[in-house]
């Protein structure tokens, strides 16, 4: 089983990759659409040159790949960006078992800003996200949802949850790993990744949430109306 978490940036998606990395039955992928996602867009994220020389750009290839991951281990687990599912057909992950994983716009826009300056609707995928779960739904996929603060909160309710939905045993293995940097990182791990490398399990959420600051007004409330639909779907423990 492929097991496609659709996440957006500056969330536990890194995280949750190492949970399922846990798993002896499961092999991880860490976004491997994102370097055609930078060559389709021209962005320039930080390390875009070391991701293009290093992930397959060909979707179709992509695909291929996570195909081959699946006759080694029982499940794969691909970790992907919603937004990196653009500007190519990506019917193909209607075969999959899709986890959408949101976070509270407001909180994802703050910390994206500490990365990239001035993040854009379309940069936090939200919007992206739910147009992909309702594609989903009406192809009768039946897409799950996760919210990372709930996850947070309770690691061990929520992934218990989420396994049982997916139809695979849940293992306490799955609420630790080692710190620091990990084999499954993609090349752009220095950039993104000093939280997460930091921790040896899920992190509760801190009480007090960080202020939008006025320039990230009208993104968040672009991007709220689209959470707030994903969220009515979230599971819980």
């Amino acid at each position: 089983m492929v097991i496609h978490l659709i996440s957006g940036p500056r969330n536990i998606s890194t995280a949750l990759m190492y949970a399922f990395a846990q798993r002896p039955d499961t092999r991880v992928l860490d976004e491997p659409f994102y370097g055609f996602y930078l060559q389709h867009t021209g962005l320039h994220h930080p390390g875009r040159d070391e991701v293009l020389n290093t992930l397959e750009p060909d979707p179709a290839k992509v695909f291929a790949l996570i195909a081959q991951a699946g006759q080694k281990k029982e499940h794969v687990f691909v970790k992907n960006m919603g937004h990196h599912l653009q500007g190519f057909n990506f019917d193909q992950i209607k075969n999959y078992r899709n986890v959408f994983l949101i976070r509270e716009p407001g909180q994802m826009l703050v910390s994206y800003a500490k990365v990239r300056e001035s993040p854009t609707l379309d940069d936090i995928g939200l919007k992206h996200q739910q147009e992909i779960f309702s594609w989903l739904e009406a192809e009768g996929c039946q897409p799950l949802v996760v919210d990372g603060d709930a996850i947070r909160q309770n690691p061990a309710g929520v992934l218990a949850r989420l396994c049982q939905s997916l139809n695979i045993p849940f293992t306490e293995a799955m609420l630790s790993w080692s710190a620091g940097a990990r084999p499954e990182d993609g090349i752009w791990a220095k950039y993104w990744y000093s939280n997460v490398h930091q921790s040896t399990g899920f992190v509760p959420p801190t009480e007090n949430n960080a202020a939008v600051p006025a320039q990230l007004q009208d993104v968040y409330a672009s991007a709220l109306p689209y959470y707030n639909l994903l969220k009515q779907k979230a599971i819980t423990d």
